[in-house]
C-alpha cells in the first residue's frame, strides 16, 4: 500500500492569520491546531480515545523522556509509538533539546558530540546526538520529527545567543542528513536566535538553505514576557515562508496563541491545559477558574456553559470543588479534559473566524480575557 505523502495547503487567510491543511497517512489536521502533549507516551489523566473525542488532531511526544524510560526499545518492539500507546492521531516529536537544557543535570554540549548530560531521574550520563535524536525518533516512528537545537535560556548576552544558534544550525543540517528522504513524514527545522532580530533571520535563511517540510520557532516560553514574544514573532514573519508549517514550540495561554495566529503561527503545543487541569485550573469563555477556592463550596452551576461534549456540564463547581479537596483522582481527570477540550473549541472558534474574515474582532474581544 502507498502512503499518504505528507503535504501543507494554506487554504485561507485574513491579514498574516491563516488557516490551512497539513496531510499525513495517518490523517489531517486542520490549522491553526494545538496539539496536547504526551510526554511519556500519555496525556496525563486521560484515555486517548477521549483525547480524540476533543477534536485533537496530532498529539506531542518527547524524545528525552521516551529514551530515559522506558527506553526506544521496547517501544519499537511493539512496532513504534503508536502501536504502543494505542494511538491512531499523527504524532510529533520533539527532540529531547529543550528537556537536555530544563531537566538534566550537568549538562554541557560538544559542537561534534552533541548534549551530554546526566539523567534527571538516576544520574546516568547520555550523549544525545542530532543522529542520535533522529534516530531514536525514526525508531519511534512518529510523523513529523524535530531537528535536534540547542536550547538557551533567556539571556541578553548575543556572543552567547549567536554560538547556540550555529551550533543549531550545524545540528539542524546534521539532523536532516540523518532523516534522509521518507516523502510520507516530515522533518522540521527550528528557529533559534534568542530576542535578536538578525540572529532569527540568519538562523531560518540557513535552516531555509537546507529545506525542511516545516519551520519551529524554538527558544521562546522560557521566561520572556509575552510582548518580549510577539515582538519577535512580528521581525520574523515576513520572512517566513509561506508554503510551510509554522510552529511555536511551548506556547501557551489562549491569549498567547491569539496573538501569534495573528502573526501567521500555525501550530501550537504546550502542557498548560493538561497540568493546570490537575492542580485546579480551568479554562473557561469567561476566563480561569481556580476551583479549589472556597466561594465555589455551593456554586451548583457547570464550570463553561458553553461547553457541550463528554456532558461535562453536568459536573457543578461544588462538586469538582469537593474533588480536589479530597485529592481525588476523578478531578484530575475531569479537568484535564475539560482544558483540553476547551482548547480545542477555542482553536475551531480560530479557524472558524479566519475563514469568515472576522478574526481581528475575535482577536480584540478575547486577547485580554482568556
Amino acid at each position: 500500500m502507498t502512503l499518504k505523502k505528507f503535504n501543507f495547503n494554506v487554504i485561507q487567510k485574513n491579514d498574516y492569520s491563516r488557516c490551512g491543511l497539513i496531510e499525513t497517512h495517518r490523517g489531517n489536521i486542520q490549522t491553526p491546531v494545538f496539539m496536547p502533549v504526551g510526554t511519556q507516551a500519555t496525556v496525563k489523566a486521560t484515555f486517548i480515545d477521549d483525547i480524540i473525542k476533543t477534536g485533537s488532531e496530532i498529539i506531542l511526544s518527547n524524545t528525552y523522556h521516551l529514551m530515559l524510560r522506558p527506553g526506544v526499545d521496547r517501544i519499537k518492539s511493539i512496532g513504534g509509538l503508536h502501536k504502543f500507546m494505542n494511538c491512531s492521531l499523527p504524532i510529533l516529536t520533539d527532540s529531547g533539546g529543550f528537556q537536555v537544557m530544563s531537566l538534566s543535570k550537568l549538562n554541557k554540549v560538544d559542537i561534534e558530540k552533541g548534549a551530554i548530560f546526566n539523567s534527571h531521574i538516576d544520574g546516568k550520563k547520555f550523549i544525545l546526538s542530532p543522529e542520535e535524536s533522529i534516530r531514536i525518533q525514526k525508531e519511534l516512528n512518529s510523523d513529523i520529527l524535530m531537528v535536534m537545537d540547542e536550547c538557551p535560556k533567556k539571556t541578553s548576552d548575543y556572543k552567547f545567543i549567536k554560538k547556540s544558534m550555529e551550533i543549531s544550525s550545524y545540528w539542524a543540517l546534521r539532523s536532516k542528513k540523518a532523516f534522509g528522504r521518507n516523502s510520507h513524514k516530515a522533518i522540521f527545522g527550528i528557529v533559534q536566535g534568542g530576542l535578536f532580530k538578525d540572529l532569527r533571520v540568519k538562523s531560518l535563511n540557513n535552516l531555509i538553505k537546507i529545506g525542511f517540510d516545516g519551520y519551529a520557532l524554538g527558544g521562546l516560553a522560557v521566561g520572556e514576557t509575552q510582548k518580549e514574544m510577539f515582538k519577535v514573532l512580528d521581525e520574523i514573519k515576513d520572512y517566513m515562508p509561506e508554503d510551510k508549517p509554522r510552529y511555536l514550540m511551548g506556547v501557551g495561554t489562549p491569549s498567547d496563541i491569539l496573538g501569534a495566529v495573528k502573526r501567521g503561527i500555525d501550530m501550537f503545543d504546550c502542557v498548560l491545559p493538561s497540568r493546570s487541569g490537575r492542580t485546579g485550573l480551568a479554562f473557561t469563555w469567561n476566563g480561569k477558574i481556580n476551583i479549589r477556592n472556597s466561594k465555589y463550596q455551593r456554586d451548583n452551576e457547570p464550570l463553561d456553559k458553553k461547553c457541550t461534549n463528554f456532558n461535562l456540564n453536568k459536573y457543578s463547581k461544588n462538586y469538582l470543588n469537593h474533588l480536589f479537596n479530597t485529592n481525588e483522582i476523578l478531578a484530575s481527570m475531569l479537568l484535564t479534559l475539560h482544558n483540553i477540550n476547551f482548547y480545542q473549541d477555542f482553536m475551531k472558534a480560530i479557524r472558524n473566524n479566519i475563514k469568515n474574515g472576522t478574526f481581528d474582532k475575535f482577536h480584540d474581544m478575547y486577547i485580554d480575557e482568556l
